[in-house]
């Protein structure tokens, strides 16, 4: 199967994990796909007092120039690690 139909899957897997992830994982789950469906970062960083949306900007952010597939990959790769 290609990267993208894998990543299709694991979209669809993440809503049904037997566990809720750590924020941090969430934080990584959030940039990963982020960056495999719009790519790099754009537009200014939140408000610093919007902790939320900074820390996931943030953590979007240092994916800058990650190719598509390579953060499909990774996504799948962590999706399927939280299945387990």
């Amino acid at each position: 199967m290609d990267a993208k139909t894998l990543f299709d899957q694991a979209v669809a897997d993440s809503k049904s994990l037997p566990d809720r992830p750590s924020n941090e994982t969430l934080l990584q789950l959030y940039s990963l796909f982020k960056q495999a469906t719009e790519g790099d970062a754009t537009g200014d960083a939140p408000n610093m007092f919007d902790f939320v949306a900074k820390a996931k900007y943030e953590a979007w952010a240092s994916l800058k120039g990650k190719p598509t597939e390579t953060a499909m990959k990774e996504y799948t790769e962590l999706v399927e690690k939280l299945k387990s």
